[in-house]
């Protein structure tokens, strides 16, 4: 499945879906978003039945406030538009499955 770009505009109709949602919060200067980036665009790829989004906090600080991101990467999972899960840092790919 396609990474979708969220921004304050789209943010509400892109995750207020049924099925899983996996964001991954960034910045086009941070090394470790770098090393997770192909990572979770592998994930996406893999799981036709989860949509994975990206938010580069740079340009949407409101959405990254929103979910109090401190540190990045960081990677939130929604369930039925709920935060069900949480992680900061770069994780392994068996770690974000596991984070769903």
């Amino acid at each position: 499945m396609k990474v979708t770009e969220l921004t304050k505009t789209n943010f509400e109709q892109e995750t207020s879906v049924s099925e899983t949602v996996l964001i991954d919060f960034w910045a086009s200067w941070c090394g470790p978003c770098k090393m997770l980036s192909p990572t979770v665009d592998e994930v996406a790829e893999e799981n036709a039945e989860l949509k994975v989004c990206k938010v580069n906090i740079d340009d949407e600080q409101e959405l990254a406030m929103k979910f109090g991101i401190m540190s990045i990467p960081t990677l939130v999972v929604l369930k039925n538009g709920k935060e069900t899960n949480r992680s900061v840092g770069v994780i392994s790919k068996a770690d974000i499955l596991k984070l769903l």
